[in-house]
């Protein structure tokens, strides 16, 4: 079965008050900066799919693992995925610290705003992804539209937040970070004729799904995530249109014509078979 997910705009301080004609609507002034892909009583699916639009930088932030997750009685930590789709020029993804840090050094990094220079950014391009494993101190630049997939976890504990009136959370983020981590640039890796993959880690999987036909297994305990980027697409005859977010339940039959893009997204760290 094909359910299609529904939308849920978020609008943040960084966010965008223009946006792609797609993604846009009538008479909208706040600034989008989020797009969620969630299905009613959904809070139990292993990801969560959302675009990202960025004006400014995002806060200097961390992510809990599963352990850390459980200390706070929280259901899982948040391994997350970057799928760079535009960016301007000057772009950059704020991805680790350039060194180890103790605890005591990014506490006084992230209270006098130097932590910002131990960040390793780095310039992005549309095509490029990152996959960053929860305690990863990150932050996303300005000028990026990003498709994010995440293990499906709400929780963010900002360290720094360039100037905005928004609440830090000091003592659980430096707990949960993982200072020093060395985060590489995602390399495509084909798995066939049709199929790549883009990002992969302990958490989950996204290929790539370049025109021609396929199919791969799935079941209610470990659905697929279809991501159309370009039509056309379809899945089991059923046409899939950006922007949307599809979850298959069973066994799915792919289709991409000439022109279409397809990411499809799944838990594990094993690729999936063909149906």
């Amino acid at each position: 079965m094909l359910v299609r997910l529904q939308q849920h705009r978020v609008f943040k301080p960084w966010g965008r008050t223009e946006v792609p004609e797609a993604f846009a609507r009538p008479g909208e002034s706040q600034p989008l900066g989020e797009l969620w892909f969630q299905r009613p009583g959904g809070e139990g699916d292993a990801l969560l799919v959302k675009y990202l639009f960025t004006s400014e930088r995002l806060s200097i932030q961390v992510h809990p693992d599963d352990e850390a997750a459980r200390r706070a009685s929280l259901s899982r930590g948040k391994d997350e995925a970057w799928l760079v789709l535009d960016a301007e020029p000057s772009a950059q993804i704020g991805i680790a610290t350039k060194r180890p840090l103790s605890a005591e050094e990014l506490r006084e990094a992230a209270l006098d705003g130097s932590v910002v220079d131990l960040i390793d950014w780095r310039h992005v391009e549309p095509g490029d992804a990152f996959y960053s494993p929860a305690g990863t101190v990150h932050s996303i630049g300005a000028g990026l539209m990003l498709l994010e997939v995440q293990q499906n976890s709400d929780v963010t504990y900002r360290l720094y937040d360039f100037g905005r009136p928004r609440e830090l959370h000091l003592d659980e983020g430096i707990s949960a970070a993982k200072t020093g981590l060395e985060i590489k640039k995602s390399t495509a890796r084909p798995i066939d004729e049709v199929r790549s993959v883009v990002v992969e880690g302990p958490k989950f999987i996204v290929e790539r799904w370049n025109p021609g036909c396929g199919s791969l297994a799935a079941d209610k305990g470990n659905p697929l995530w279809l991501i159309p980027l370009k039509s056309p697409v379809s899945a089991n005859g059923e046409p899939l249109e950006q922007p949307g977010v599809w979850i298959a339940d069973s066994s799915v039959s792919l289709e991409i014509d000439a022109g279409g893009e397809l990411l499809v997204a799944y838990e594990g760290c094993s690729i999936r078979p063909s149906a």
